[in-house]
């Protein structure tokens, strides 16, 4: 990729970002966990941000609960939803003018093309997603379109999908997994930064957001790794600077499997209803981190 700015001059920002569609569990612990003690060592700021944009999924309840557990576990964010500071509002659903500004950005830069492929279409097109990944390989079906783009004056009615540069290695270092790389087009293939329900895609608003709220490092799961890759040519398209990147392990049940919010019994709320406390939590994290580090 061609150079960007960074944000390593500016004083250090960080962030917590979950989504209220369930109760997080101790593998998100671990992760903010980790947010948080980089953000001291650094002698920064840690935001929380609300990342609520599923209308369908995210409730008020796991909203409210996310800042309990997390104050229960000890964390302690300086901005946020529950304290206010110069970035208000920090849901996501509140954003949307900005989100709506990005949208034209890319539209009139020529990155974004709308796609009028139905489910089944992508269904039949499109491979499967590998372990992690939240967006099949498509197939460039309506790459075509891009010439109507400036014709649409609302994101609504279509997916809207980045247009990627075919074969190009899209590479970063992260500063715990090491050197990663991707190539546009056999890793990840156009991806939807609008929804045809027109609601922003989790690409186009975390770019939008982690460069509004001056974040310099994004703390997350190694799931998350190729949505990097995809985020930096967003990144590019837009002209702004890169935050760096720390994508924390993942914490996995006893078949394997990376955890999700469907593993009730090893959500935070009901590990506290067991009795364990936070320093119980924080240890099976302590432990979990020394096996990789």
């Amino acid at each position: 990729m061609d150079a960007v700015s960074s944000t390593q001059h500016l004083p250090y920002r960080g962030r917590l970002a979950p989504s209220p569609t369930g109760l997080l569990h101790i593998g998100h612990a671990c992760t903010f966990w980790t947010a948080y003690q980089r953000a001291i060592a650094h002698g920064g700021t840690l935001v929380f941000r609300n990342e609520d944009l599923d209308p369908q999924r995210s409730k008020a309840e796991f909203a409210q609960a996310m800042i309990e557990d997390l104050r229960w576990l000890g964390i302690r964010w300086q901005e946020g939803p529950d304290i206010g500071g110069p970035f208000a509002p920090y849901e996501q659903n509140r954003r949307r003018t900005l989100y709506l500004e990005i949208w034209r950005r890319l539209r009139d830069g020529g990155f974004i093309f709308p796609c009028t492929c139905s489910r089944k279409d992508l269904a039949t097109s499109a491979a499967a997603p590998n372990e992690g990944d939240d967006e099949p390989l498509y197939s460039g079906r309506c790459r075509a379109n891009i010439s109507e783009a400036k014709h649409h004056d609302s994101p609504e009615g279509v997916n809207w999908r980045f247009l990627i540069p075919d074969g190009e290695i899209i590479a970063f270092d992260d500063l715990c997994q090491g050197s990663q790389r991707f190539i546009a087009g056999q890793d990840f293939g156009d991806f939807v930064v609008w929804r045809r329900d027109d609601v922003p895609a989790y690409q186009l608003a975390v770019v939008a957001d982690d460069d509004a709220m001056q974040i310099t490092e994004v703390v997350r799961g190694a799931d998350l790794l190729k949505s990097t890759a995809r985020q930096l040519l967003l990144i590019r398209a837009l002209g702004v600077a890169i935050p760096a990147y720390y994508h924390c392990d993942l914490i996995r049940d006893a078949a394997g499997a990376r955890l999700a919010k469907r593993h009730d019994a090893l959500s935070l709320r009901v590990l506290r209803e067991q009795g364990l406390t936070p320093q119980d939590v924080l240890k099976v994290c302590a432990s979990w981190q020394s096996n990789w580090q």
